[in-house]
């Protein structure tokens, strides 16, 4: 079994924010691969594809993103899932807009999101790839650029990182992380 969750905040009002790339990523790839997150649980939504004989779970944590780990590590526990069968698809200020990058192990790095994820996991050793934002211009707070919509010239770069993110996502349903993440890197 594998589990892919695309970390975000619910709401409508956070639809299409920074901080959401990791929703929008899964929700790319629900409609690519046909799937529904059809059941509530977890303090989340989830669905279920079926590749061959394992399972992928796609799960959006519905805690907001600072108790996401609330909702990804009992799901794993429930249907058994060790951390390197985990993907975790989010947002990050270090890397320009539209650049991705694919992670075996790393700290938070001063993401909530992840930081709720290594703490209630117990580990930093987890899959993970991260979509690039950038940084906020002088003045603007980190909370507000995160919470912020993308603006216009940088559109085609999300939706560019976005597709390659869902392509990673595709690989690793058959291939090891390791290697996908030599393929995108």
């Amino acid at each position: 079994m594998k589990l892919i969750v695309g970390l975000g905040n619910p709401g409508r009002q956070y639809e299409r924010t920074r901080h959401n790339i990791g929703f929008d990523v899964l929700e790319m790839a629900q409609d690519r691969f046909g799937v529904s997150l059809n059941e509530q649980k977890f303090k989340g939504v989830f669905g279920v594809e079926r590749v061959g004989m394992t399972k992928i779970f796609y799960l959006k944590p519905l805690t907001y993103m600072n108790l996401s780990g609330e909702s990804v590590v009992p799901l794993m526990n429930y249907y058994d899932i060790t951390p390197d069968n985990l993907v975790v698809v989010y947002d990050d200020l270090d890397l320009p807009p539209g650049k991705i990058r694919l992670r075996q192990k790393g700290s938070h790095g001063g993401h909530n999101g992840i930081r709720s994820l290594i703490k209630h996991l117990g580990t930093e050793e987890f899959n993970r790839i991260r979509i690039g934002i950038g940084r906020p211009d002088p003045g603007i707070a980190v909370p507000d650029y995160v919470l912020g919509k993308f603006k216009p010239d940088e559109s085609a770069a999300i939706e560019d990182a976005s597709k390659k993110a869902v392509d990673a996502l595709e690989a690793w349903k058959h291939e090891e992380f390791l290697k996908v993440m030599n393929s995108f890197n």
